[in-house]
C-alpha cells in the first residue's frame, strides 16, 4: 500500500532526528512530574490531573511535531514530485498524519507506567482512568490532524507551526465565550469546545456524542488538508 510507504517514511524520518525523543521525553517528562507531585501531596489515586496537563503540554508539543510534514516537502520541492506520481495526495496525508500520530501514541503507551505504580500501591477507579486515555488520546488526534492542516498552507514551517498552535488555542479557550453568550449562543459555543467535552472523559464519562465530535473534528481537518494540497496540484 502506498500510504505504508509514506507512514513507514515520516516514522523512520522522525526516529532518526532527534525531534520525536525530545517531544516525546518532554511530555513523559511534565506528565509525570505532575503525576508525582499530585499522587504524593494529595495521596489520591486519581488520573484526571495527569490526562488534563498531558493535553495542554501536547497542545505546545504538537504544532512542533507536525509543522514539518507538509511544508517540508513544499519548502524542498519534493512535493510537486509527489503529486505527479501515481501516489495519491489521500496517500500522503494520511500517511503523515499516522506516523504523527504513532509519536503520540507511543507517549501514552509509556505512560501507563502511571496507572501500574496506582495498582501497585492503592486500588484505584480504573474506569475514569480508561475513559481518560481514551480522551486524551482523542485530543491529540485532534490536534495532530489541525497541526497537519496548518502545515499545508505555508512551506516555511515556523508559520506553520504558529498557525497551528492559534488554532488550537481558539479551539481551547472558545468555551469562555460561553460565559458571554445565553441560550442557544451558549450551547453552540460550549459544543464546539474540544477542553469542554474532554472533561467528560476526565470525569469517566464515556459518551458517543463526544467521540463522535473528535473523530469529526479529525475527519474534517484532515479532508481540507487533502483539498488544500490537491488544489496546489492543479494550480
Amino acid at each position: 500500500m502506498k500510504i505504508l510507504t509514506i507512514y513507514k517514511r515520516e516514522l523512520k524520518s522522525y526516529f532518526l532526528s532527534p525531534l520525536a525523543y525530545v517531544l516525546v521525553g518532554f511530555l513523559l517528562l511534565i506528565s509525570g512530574y505532575f503525576f508525582a507531585t499530585f499522587v504524593l501531596s494529595t495521596q489520591y489515586a486519581l488520573m484526571s490531573p495527569v490526562f488534563s496537563n498531558m493535553v495542554f503540554v501536547f497542545m505546545f508539543i504538537s504544532p512542533i511535531l507536525t509543522m514539518r510534514l507538509i511544508s517540508e516537502e513544499m519548502k524542498n520541492g519534493t512535493d510537486q514530485l509527489l503529486m505527479t506520481s501515481p501516489l495519491k495526495i489521500t496517500d500522503m496525508v494520511l500517511g503523515k498524519y499516522f506516523a504523527s500520530l504513532t509519536v503520540y501514541t507511543l507517549s501514552l503507551v509509556i505512560s501507563l507506567i502511571y496507572p501500574l505504580y496506582l495498582k501497585i500501591y492503592s486500588t484505584p477507579d480504573f474506569g475514569p482512568i480508561l475513559t481518560g486515555y481514551i480522551g486524551t488520546f482523542l485530543m491529540g488526534a485532534a490536534f495532530i490532524a489541525i497541526g497537519i492542516f496548518a502545515s499545508s498552507l505555508t512551506e516555511n514551517q515556523l508559520i506553520a507551526g504558529v498557525i497551528g498552535f492559534s488554532i488550537l488555542l481558539l479551539f481551547w479557550i472558545i468555551s469562555w465565550l460561553g460565559d458571554v453568550f445565553q441560550g442557544t449562543a451558549k450551547t453552540i459555543v460550549e459544543n464546539l469546545s474540544l477542553l469542554q467535552r474532554f472533561n467528560n472523559f476526565q470525569n469517566g464519562v464515556l459518551s458517543l456524542n463526544d467521540i463522535v465530535f473528535y473523530l469529526s473534528v479529525i475527519i474534517f481537518f484532515v479532508f481540507v488538508t487533502i483539498m488544500v494540497v490537491d488544489k496546489r496540484r492543479w494550480s
